[in-house]
């Protein structure tokens, strides 16, 4: 693979290098710095353009705090300690923007009368986005921390509590502090999970 494409310092930056954080340093992040990472990440490939992600950033000390009762006590730290926790959430409405979003006006009908295909798109194509998000804040200079170990259900009853949008995962965003990072887990090799047929 020619490399040259893109650098040796970006593909680490995205991926060789790159960590995932638990402690980040008290460096803020800023409005102007969210939208930039919005403004990247937004372009990423989604099924039929449905764009199902939506995104809550708490930045001040109230929010994070109505977050807490639905933390496992390991995550409440990395919480109260990132300057920005991202809820990566999915609209179970995503399919009303079809319209405006996508070539075919039939869009729409795919989903509007299938409950279960409504989920399956929105969560999968939101998970997809989630990853576009980090590869994004690594991209932009921002460390990442995401994290599952939390109620989804206590979220999305403080958060969203109309029930169109579900919390899929967290994301601490911010500084990494690598003082604190355990050291790197293995990654399998290519013939031990790929087959070419």
């Amino acid at each position: 693979m020619d490399e040259s494409l893109v650098s040796t310092a970006v593909l680490d930056r995205l991926f060789r290098v790159a960590r995932s954080f638990n402690d980040f340093t008290d460096r803020p992040v800023t409005d102007d710095e969210l939208h930039t990472l919005y403004d990247l990440a937004k372009w990423g490939p989604t099924t039929a353009n449905s764009q199902p992600q939506r995104i809550l950033f708490l930045r001040s000390a109230e929010a994070k705090d109505r977050l807490q009762p639905a933390l496992s006590s390991q995550n409440k730290k990395k919480v109260l300690g990132a300057p920005v926790v991202a809820i990566l959430a999915y609209d179970m409405r995503f399919f009303e923007h079809l319209p405006r979003m996508y070539h075919n006006p039939a869009a729409r009908s795919w989903y509007e009368t299938t409950p279960e295909q409504i989920r399956t798109t929105a969560f999968r194509n939101a998970t997809l986005q989630g990853a576009y998000l980090m590869l994004a804040a690594r991209a932009i200079g921002l460390d990442c921390g995401p994290m599952s170990g939390f109620k989804n259900d206590v979220v999305d009853a403080e958060f969203f509590p109309d029930g169109q949008f579900k919390s899929n995962f967290l994301c601490c965003l911010g500084h990494g502090d690598p003082s604190t990072l355990l050291p790197r887990g293995d990654r399998f090799a290519f013939d031990e999970i790929c087959r070419i047929i």
